[in-house]
């Protein structure tokens, strides 16, 4: 597989989606037959990357090939990778309504059947720390545990998966709740479903669901 084209593809989605604006946001891909991590460069137009723009690093932060400036957060996503290796890509968005209750230092709880499914009970805000610090690597892995997602105060949100389609899944079922709860709660009091609920549904979407 060219992880490298799929890094490519997957920051021009990010951008198409209204996950991120501008050059904001970044992709990391594991090969987990090396080990190794591809990641996005520090601020290039997603359009304009060419697969030589995409660096590779060993999960210690050594490069292995490349010769561009990364992402600012590779620590970051590098630190996510060695505390779960059942995660194969990383997304960082900056989307606006799951940044809305980041900002309110809110989580985020089970609002809809598709959340969940695929997220589970609720998605928490880690601790505030400035962007490409030690400090904010640490305090993502912190907030991720071992869920799918977890935003970022004043910043914007972090979303995991065995590969890439499923953390643009994960990315796009939170999006879509944060909105859902954004607008129940300015009509009135949103409904939330029960631990005992999402449980069935999260074990049956690992379990049963699908062919």
């Amino acid at each position: 597989m060219d992880y490298r084209q799929l890094v490519i593809d997957s920051g021009i989605q990010l951008y198409k989606s209204g996950l991120t604006v501008g050059k904001w946001g970044n992709i990391t891909i594991r090969d987990f037959d090396t080990g190794n991590v591809y990641i996005t460069s520090s601020g290039m137009d997603y359009n304009a990357c060419k697969t030589e723009d995409i660096n590779i690093y060993t999960l210690g932060g050594d490069l292995v090939e490349g010769f561009r400036k990364p992402s600012i957060e590779k620590n970051m996503h590098l630190s996510i990778y060695r505390a779960r290796p059942d995660v194969g890509a990383v997304i960082h968005t900056h989307p606006l309504y799951s940044t809305v209750f980041g900002v309110l230092e809110e989580e985020i709880p089970a609002v809809t059947e598709e959340f969940a499914q695929l997220i589970g009970k609720k998605v928490v805000c880690s601790r505030y720390a400035l962007p490409g610090t030690d400090e904010l690597a640490a305090a993502v892995t912190e907030g991720l545990g071992s869920g799918w997602a977890v935003m970022l105060p004043n910043h914007g949100t972090v979303c995991v998966g065995k590969d890439i389609t499923a953390a643009f899944e994960i990315a796009d079922v939170l999006e879509k709740a944060c909105q859902v709860y954004y607008m129940a709660r300015t009509l009135g009091k949103p409904r939330i479903v029960s631990d005992e609920h999402v449980q069935a549904m999260y074990d049956f979407r690992r379990n049963l669901y699908g062919q």
